[in-house]
């Protein structure tokens, strides 16, 4: 696959210099492409004409709009955590029309999203913020769930982070939000297994034991680092509400 520039001068090579020229196109194209990290017309077009970054905050407003409906919907504990980033960046009006509209923009990702983030690829104190604030939303509504993860760990290779820097990131993290309570964490373990208060231990077990096999991370070999992170953390999120409905039923 040519990307933009690559193209490009492979065209104008051949209209200059036939062969020759197009060899020499594609090689100063692929040049062009690589310093200005694009991979679509589109963000190419507007690289050129000075408008293709996407700006810091835009950028960050959809990260979080993107975490914030990857569990399904949007909860209320999702939007209070992007209240409290626009308060901590200090926004004025006209700024916080703009982060809403970004975080609406997010939540079903695309290009603008991943272009935003290869811009910004190797800028540290960049990509630290951004990364430190996704995991501030991620545990705004719980502790983050295996696709959170992921998606964030997917993040900070984009960045150019190591995977150990990128969930060192989370430090702290946690403190957005309140320890659930012993009620809240049986009623998340009963909704992870997807069974009822009610449901007969056999029909807990079945449940249980069709997840693991699902999700155990020993089906991925050789798949990604971030696919076999994220099934083993999944795997781990499994057994520990399995042990907690086990105890509040009082099976083996």
């Amino acid at each position: 696959m040519f990307w933009p520039g690559t193209l490009i001068g492979i065209l104008a090579g051949w209209a200059l210099a036939s062969i020759p020229g197009a060899m020499l196109g594609g090689v100063l194209g692929q040049v062009l492409d690589r310093r200005m990290r694009q991979r679509t017309w589109r963000g190419l077009f507007e690289q050129l004409r000075g408008s293709g970054r996407v700006p810091d905050d835009e950028l960050l407003f959809m990260l979080l709009g993107r975490l914030a409906k990857i569990r399904g919907r949007v909860q209320d504990a999702h939007i209070q955590q992007a209240r409290a980033e626009m308060l901590r960046l200090g926004l004025d009006e006209p700024a916080r029309l703009r982060a809403i509209d970004a975080f609406g923009r997010g939540k079903q990702g695309g290009p603008l999203l991943d272009e935003g983030l290869e811009q910004r690829h190797g800028q540290r104190p960049t990509a630290d913020g951004l990364l430190q604030a996704c995991w501030r939303m991620a545990w705004a509504a719980g502790v983050p769930t295996a696709a959170e993860k992921a998606l964030i760990l997917r993040w900070g290779e984009t960045l150019g982070l190591p995977r150990a820097t990128v969930l060192a990131l989370a430090s702290g993290a946690e403190k957005v939000r309140a320890p659930l309570t012993r009620a809240e964490s049986y009623t998340r373990a009963l909704r992870l297994l997807g069974v009822e208060e009610g449901a007969e231990p056999a029909e807990i077990k079945r449940a249980y034991r069709r997840l693991i096999s699902q999700h155990h991370p020993d089906k991925l070999v050789g798949a990604g680092e971030a696919r076999i992170a994220a099934a083993t953390e999944k795997t781990r999120e499994i057994q520990e509400a399995y042990s907690l409905i086990r105890e509040r039923h009082g099976f083996r």
